[in-house]
């Protein structure tokens, strides 16, 4: 730390290294309006904040939560982990408009993937927010993935790149900035990094042929951030994981591919980072290492988690742990981003892309049909085989056919099962009713396997819906793979099954 003679110019760095670290923090909080200690905190130099489902009622109520927080300070970062599909915040308790990314990858058509993030980062930047945490760029390699799966826009890194690329290029365009994730790639992963530290074997030669072709096209894309990913990749730093890695972040991230934007971590209070190195010890070392912002809220989200974190980064430049100019190259890095989103321009309406949404959900849908399929003439009963949600999706948001089949087949029910009796249980709450099996993520539970052959065995002409990754055999009398559980995937769904020409 640079020492001053005089007792001003000393009190002054002291006082912009406070401010420094205050400014790499992307902290959450709680309610739908800012807390006080919010406010206060951008007054002293905090320049993010990230918003959950938890703060977001409405596009109104979040119009006006920004707007309290642009009071304060004007040039604010709202970020957002908005990726629509499964990981929606902004519509957190209806589902989202528009499919997710593995959706768009099953159509492969660039621009509808531009169009889509366009119109979302339209939506966004209407509400007050500039930032969002998106798009997933890890290539879904391991279909086991429990984190991962239909968040990616598949397991081709060709086919992720140029997703990826147009997806950035459409969510900019709307004036809202976008964060490539989850570098340097957490698709070959079997372990979700909220819960543990997950690990890759790959070779030096198949991640720069895999992981690293979509983040390259994201970077030449001009994507405003980046996110690292909490895994350990031994071929990379046989001892930290990419979040707290200089070989990864610095190195490899900046050095090798020519990366010069900002640099955000995924949520530091996730088991991978806090049951290892404790939030405080994994803040100040992944600021070390290369990263200039620390997601941390979608947990942990009050004062008093910002304070430690502040006074952790403080404490490492007093005794020379973390060097002040790393601290402050971090700093101008957010400053720039906020910047440029305060002059971004915002993106006008379309008409032509208000239902863009459902327009690629149907195009999505890949339907087999063993038998020529007759719609129901009767009220149908949706069987919803429910697995455990992961984390980064949340409980909060419902999914599957039954809300828009029972518009368009009235009388239509649903039950909802899980475990080894679910099969005999869906067949006794049916009772005569033609059953509807909505599935997620099939070829990933026995469970689930087994009650769908209990259904067809005992009822043949069962209709199955699969909402996750397509990996098992279609079968059923007719079988919809909707690449994803979004609201208007469940629409496309059901307009299938209840023979309704969009």
């Amino acid at each position: 730390m640079t020492t001053f003679a005089s007792g001003t110019a000393a009190f002054n760095s002291q006082d912009r290294i406070t401010r420094d670290a205050l400014t790499v923090l992307q902290p959450g909080f709680t309610g739908t309006t800012a807390p006080d200690w919010v406010l206060r905190r951008l007054g002293e130099g905090l320049a993010s904040v990230g918003v959950f489902g938890r703060n977001i009622i409405s596009a109104e109520q979040l119009s006006a939560l920004t707007a309290q927080l642009r009071a304060e300070r004007d040039d604010v970062l709202v970020a957002i982990d908005e990726e629509g599909g499964d990981v929606t915040r902004l519509e957190v308790r209806t589902g989202s408009s528009f499919p997710g990314n593995h959706a768009l990858g099953a159509v492969d058509d660039p621009e509808l993937t531009r169009q889509v993030a366009l119109e979302l980062g339209r939506r966004l930047a209407a509400c007050g927010v500039n930032f969002s945490w998106a798009p997933v760029a890890d290539v879904n390699s391991n279909s086991a993935n429990p984190v991962i799966g239909v968040r990616s826009f598949g397991a081709d890194q060709d086919l992720v790149a140029r997703h990826t690329a147009a997806y950035v290029s459409g969510l900019q365009a709307a004036g809202v900035a976008a964060c490539t994730k989850h570098f340097p790639g957490h698709g070959d992963t079997a372990v979700d990094s909220h819960l543990a530290v997950p690990r890759i074997d790959a070779t030096a030669d198949i991640l720069r042929a895999r992981e690293l072709v979509p983040f390259r096209a994201a970077i030449a894309a001009g994507t405003r951030a980046v996110m690292s990913a909490h895994i350990l990749v031994p071929v990379l730093d046989p001892t930290r994981p990419g979040t707290l890695s200089h070989r990864v972040l610095t190195e490899l991230l900046r050095g090798e591919l020519g990366y010069d934007g900002l640099i955000v971590t995924d949520g530091i209070e996730m088991q991978a980072i806090a049951g290892t190195y404790g939030i405080e010890h994994g803040t100040v070392l992944a600021i070390a290492a290369g990263a200039d912002a620390i997601c941390v809220g979608g947990g942990l989200s009050d004062d008093e988690t910002v304070r430690r974190l502040r006074d952790a980064l403080v404490a490492a430049v007093r005794s020379g742990e973390l060097p002040e100019e790393r601290l402050a190259d971090a700093a101008q890095r957010v400053r720039a981003m906020a910047t440029w989103t305060a002059t971004a321009e915002v993106a006008q309406p379309d008409p032509a892309l208000t239902d863009i949404g459902l327009v690629a959900a149907r195009r999505a849908l890949h339907v087999t049909r063993v038998d020529p399929y007759t719609p129901p003439a009767d009220p149908l009963f949706v069987a919803s085989l429910t697995p455990e949600t992961n984390i980064a999706v949340g409980t909060e948001t419902p999914w599957g056919v039954s809300a828009e089949l029972t518009r368009l087949v009235p009388g239509t029910e649903t039950g909802s099962f899980a475990g080894e009796d679910a099969g005999h249980a869906a067949i006794v709450a049916a009772g005569e009713r033609r059953i509807v099996a909505v599935v997620r993520d099939e070829h990933r539970y026995p469970w689930m396997t087994g009650a769908l052959d209990i259904l067809l065995k005992a009822r043949p002409d069962t209709i199955v819906v699969e909402m996750g990754l397509p990996q098992a055999a279609p079968r059923g009398a007719l079988y919809i793979a909707t690449h994803g559980a979004a609201r208007v995937c469940g629409t496309a769904a059901a307009e299938v099954i209840a023979g309704v020409t969009a």
